[in-house]
C-alpha cells in the first residue's frame, strides 16, 4: 500500500478539490484526506503509478508538489537534516565570505559543490582559505543580521520532539553556526566542521576529519543505533549533493528546494512547500502541529 501526497506552500494554500480528486481518480485511489484545507491531502493507492513523473512534473506547473511513499512506517522516530538551505535560507559560508570581500568568487564555488560538480572537501577547503585574518567576531555578526530560518523550521522542530522523535542537526558547514541554529530550533544535537581560529582571527583551515557526505551517513547510523532503531525509522531533508547519502540510507530522505542533479535521485521532492511539508508526509494533520 502507498499514500500519494500533494502538498502547496501555505502561503499560496492554493492546492484545490479538483486537482487533488483528479490525480486521485486517474489512480483509482482511496478517498482523499485532507490534512490541511488548501495545503495538503493524500489518498491511498495499492501500486506505484507508471506515469508519476509525468503528473509530477504537470503539477510543477500549478506549484504542487507531489509525493508517493509506502503508507507502513512512514511516522518517523527520528528528524536529521541539513543545516545551510535548508533548516536556514542562507550558505554561511558564503555570508563569511561576502564579509571578507569575496563573496561572488565563494558563492560560484558553492553552488558547483552542492550540485555535485566538485569534490566537497577540496572545495571546502579552498573556500575556507579565503576568510584567512577574518575576525572571528564576524562569525556572530553573521548570525544576527544575515542569518534568516527556513519557513516551517520552528513548527517542523516543535512537532516532532512533541511527538518524541529526536532530532539532529548535520552539516557540512561549521559548528559555530549549527550550535546558534540548534539551540534557536531545538535540535537535540548538531554536527558540523570547526573553523580554526588563532588570536581571534580565522586561520583559513578547518579542522580535520572534514564533515562531508560519508559523515552524515555515519552520523545517520550513529545516532539511530545510538537511540535503538534503524535508518528506515528517520526522515532526513537536505538540498546537496552532499545530502545524498544520508537522503537514501533514511526510510523517507526529502530533496527540499533541491539542486538538479540531487533531485534526479531522490523520489521525494519538495520544491515548493516549507519545511511543514515534512510532516505532512508523514500523514500529521495541521491540526495537530505543536506551537
Amino acid at each position: 500500500m502507498y499514500i500519494a501526497s500533494l502538498i502547496a506552500n501555505p502561503s499560496r494554500a492554493n492546492l484545490d478539490r479538483t486537482t487533488v480528486e483528479a490525480v486521485r481518480n486517474a489512480w483509482g485511489g482511496g478517498d482523499a484526506v485532507w490534512l490541511n484545507v488548501g495545503v495538503a491531502a493524500e489518498f491511498g493507492l495499492e501500486n506505484l503509478p507508471q506515469n508519476q513523473w509525468d503528473v509530477w512534473d504537470s503539477l510543477q506547473n500549478l506549484g504542487i508538489d507531489l509525493c508517493i511513499q509506502r503508507a507502513a512506517g512512514r511516522q518517523k522516530r527520528l528528524l536529521i537534516a541539513d543545516m545551510d538551505s535548508t533548516m536556514i535560507h542562507q550558505e554561511c559560508i558564503d555570508e563569511l565570505a561576502d564579509e571578507a570581500g569575496f563573496g561572488p568568487r565563494v558563492a560560484a564555488i558553492t553552488a558547483r559543490a552542492m550540485n555535485g560538480e566538485l569534490d566537497f572537501e577540496a572545495a571546502l577547503r579552498e573556500r575556507v582559505a579565503l576568510l584567512r585574518g577574518l575576525p572571528e567576531s564576524v562569525i556572530q555578526r553573521v548570525i544576527d543580521t544575515r542569518i534568516t530560518m527556513m519557513e516551517g523550521g520552528p513548527v517542523l522542530l516543535a512537532t516532532m520532539r512533541a511527538r518524541g522523535a529526536y532530532c539532529a542537526l548535520v552539516s557540512g558547514g561549521f559548528t559555530a553556526f549549527t550550535g546558534a541554529i540548534a539551540a534557536k530550533l531545538g535540535f537535540d544535537e548538531n554536527r558540523a566542521n570547526t573553523l580554526l581560529v588563532e588570536n581571534g582571527a580565522l586561520t583559513g583551515h578547518v579542522a580535520d576529519p572534514i564533515l562531508g557526505r560519508e559523515a552524515k551517513v555515519q552520523a545517520l547510523n550513529e545516532i539511530s543505533a545510538r537511540l535503538g532503531f534503524t535508518p528506515a525509522e528517520a526522515i532526513a531533508v537536505g538540498d546537496g549533493a552532499n545530502d545524498l547519502g544520508m537522503l537514501g540510507l533514511a526510510g523517507a530522505g526529502v530533496a527540499l528546494h533541491a539542486k538538479p542533479s540531487v533531485q534526479a535521485q531522490c523520489s521525494l521532492r519538495i520544491n515548493h512547500g516549507d519545511l511543514t511539508a515534512l510532516l505532512y508526509l508523514q500523514g500529521i494533520p495541521a491540526a495537530e502541529f505543536a506551537a
